[in-house]
């Protein structure tokens, strides 16, 4: 396992971050354990959850398996989806962030939370209540380190901006939504993150499971792909279904296995600290875990990413564009 300093806070975290949505939905306690298991075998010190995952139930079983070793592990949870029917138990509001953030370390049994993510841009309230009850909770000890999941990069901007003008800390590390289909994060969420020294975990490395190979026919196939009308909407365009089914085709060809070199091609971007990998089952778990031994080079990176076509730049002048990441390592 190969080990990276998350944004500019010093600490060392696994090149893979493993996301723990299916503990106590998809995967039950025993199989969570499983997977817990596997992954700190694999070197993986690294979690990510949520206080919305499995009504709870995510961060009440990750708490037991951390239990006896809380400062071997990274912990990240979050705040802003809806955690019951009351219409305050969401969003970023002073109010509920501060509860929520209670409520999270006593699921995850611990004095503390490495990273505590707003899990969205909150419209109803102003960013920069948000961000004082926030630092509020860093300056009380319960949380480390803050980051932002699903904002936009102006929203980061901002609220990066008000940091620096109010004196409060400023996001260390982000969560977008990053894979071989889904390619927007590279026009301005990842440059920023480059050149603002702020880590990222993305999420989604294999599309929801539709760069797996699983889906090559767009009407067979069990799974949220097919089922879940999130999932639908994210991913049913044909072309992108089309895309999914040549990257398959490519990857076998090579000889890996589409999973590994999904999760591989994205964790090579400079930009990326670590993706977020998932799983319902340990064998699901080890298909990506083969992606810490594929050797991307500049060559396969390139084949790869031609299977799709990349975002134009922020400012739509494609003439500038000179074929090549804008952050790639290699010249």
């Amino acid at each position: 396992m190969q080990y990276r300093i998350l944004g500019d806070t010093g600490v060392w975290v696994s090149a893979l971050c493993m996301g723990t949505m299916t503990f106590g939905r998809e995967a039950d306690r025993t199989t969570s354990a499983a997977l817990y298991r596997r992954c700190r075998d694999a070197g993986i010190n690294f979690f990510d959850c949520a206080d919305a995952y499995a009504g709870g139930e995510s961060e009440r079983i990750l708490g037991d398996l951390v239990s006896g070793h809380r400062d071997e592990v990274i912990l990240t949870t979050k705040v802003f989806a809806p955690t019951g029917s009351d219409r305050n138990a969401r969003g970023n509001s002073r109010r509920h962030i501060l509860s929520a953030a209670e409520a999270s370390l006593r699921r995850l049994k611990t004095d503390w939370l490495d990273v505590y993510f707003l899990h969205g841009f909150d419209l109803a309230t102003p960013l920069e209540e948000s961000l004082r009850a926030l630092e509020d909770l860093v300056r009380q000890g319960k949380v480390l380190y803050t980051g932002a999941s699903n904002f936009a990069a102006w929203q980061v901007m901002k609220a990066l901006g008000i940091s620096d003008k109010s004196h409060l800390g400023r996001f260390k590390v982000i969560q977008p939504m990053y894979n071989l289909v889904k390619r927007q994060a590279e026009v301005e969420i990842l440059p920023l993150a480059f050149a603002e020294h702020v880590g990222v975990i993305s999420y989604s490395p294999l599309g929801g499971g539709l760069l797996t190979g699983k889906y090559r026919d767009a009407s067979s196939g069990t799974g949220r792909i097919n089922e879940n009308q999130t999932y639908i909407k994210r991913y049913g365009d044909l072309r992108v279904r089309q895309a999914a089914s040549d990257f398959a085709s490519f990857a076998q060809q090579h000889g890996f296995a589409p999973a590994a070199l999904a999760v591989a091609w994205v964790a090579v971007n400079p930009a990326i600290t670590a993706p977020i990998i998932g799983a319902r089952n340990v064998e699901q778990l080890d298909e990506s875990l083969g992606a810490l031994n594929i050797p991307m080079n500049a060559q396969l990176y390139g084949e790869v990413s031609h299977l799709t076509v990349a975002p134009p730049p922020a400012t739509d002048r494609n003439e500038e564009v000179r074929g090549t990441p804008p952050l790639w390592p290699w010249p």
